[in-house]
């Protein structure tokens, strides 16, 4: 430094190191190039876009087909349950014992009548019963049902009670031997009366009300019913109980004044 003036006077470089210089900056630009270009970590450089693509879009790539449409796996498609079908004609008596497999394949349906009793009944009945009990209801009478389906092992109980109470000569004359009860069937329903918001149960109450009675028969077959012992057939007259049969059978029965073993025994 010049003390006078205070300026920095200019130095040139010898001619060798001037070279030397450019040398070494031809040799950086070269390591440069043929190793690629260094980016921070995190960071992208954008490389060249494809020839014929707009900016942005990006080359399709392989991938598997879709999957066709259908139930996933190999397992087959569950097969529709059977179709729901029963004999509402069955015959069961002292001669004609319940078919074998009916209590396996009969569907009941359950509820607890006026009295708290459990109550089963087949299912095709118990919604003619419910039809059947509106009905009356509208014409201001009111029935409840006091048994209908009743097991083998059920009616054996029975025979067993009263013979015990009553002896066995009582339960053989008033009780079916098990397996020869129409009750089997769940097609056999026994009902009672509710009369003046009074509930009437016994048998020789419920036989005090014959116009009663006359109403409820009179309508029976316009739901599939039909008064399963009017008297005269063999069995004494029970107005409580009535047997589902079918719409079509009732009514024929009824116009043509047949019991089910007559209607049965003219079948062709």
């Amino acid at each position: 430094m010049n003390r006078t003036t205070g300026k920095l006077k200019k130095r040139h470089l010898p001619a060798g190191a001037v070279l030397l210089v450019q040398l070494a900056a031809a040799l950086l630009l070269l390591c440069a190039c043929a190793g690629g270009i260094h980016t921070p970590p995190g960071e992208t450089v954008a490389g060249p876009e494809e020839p014929g693509l707009p900016a942005g879009n990006e080359l399709p790539t392989e991938s598997e087909p879709p999957a066709e449409d259908g139930p996933a796996g190999d397992d087959p498609a569950p097969e529709a349950p059977p179709e729901y079908a029963i004999d509402c004609l069955v015959l069961v008596d002292e001669t004609h014992p319940l078919p074998d497999g009916w209590e396996d394949e009969i569907r009941l349906e359950q509820f607890t009548n006026a009295v708290g009793d459990e109550v089963r009944v087949e299912k095709t009945a118990y919604a003619a019963y419910l039809d059947l009990k509106e009905a009356l209801a509208a014409r201001g009478v009111y029935v409840d049902l006091d048994s209908a389906f009743r097991s083998v092992a059920e009616q054996q109980a029975i025979v067993d009670e009263f013979t015990e109470k009553y002896g066995p000569a009582y339960a053989e004359a008033y009780v079916a031997e098990p397996g020869t009860s129409e009750h089997h069937t769940g097609l056999a329903l026994d009902l009672f009366l509710i009369v003046d918001d009074r509930i009437v149960y016994e048998n020789e109450d419920l036989m005090e009300y014959p116009g009663i009675w006359a109403e409820i028969h009179a309508i029976l077959p316009d739901y599939g019913f039909i008064l399963r012992y009017p008297g005269g057939n063999g069995y004494p007259y029970e107005p409580w109980h009535i047997r589902y049969v079918g719409p079509d059978a009732a009514g024929e029965m009824a116009e043509r004044g047949l019991t089910l073993e007559e209607y049965l025994a003219a079948a062709p």
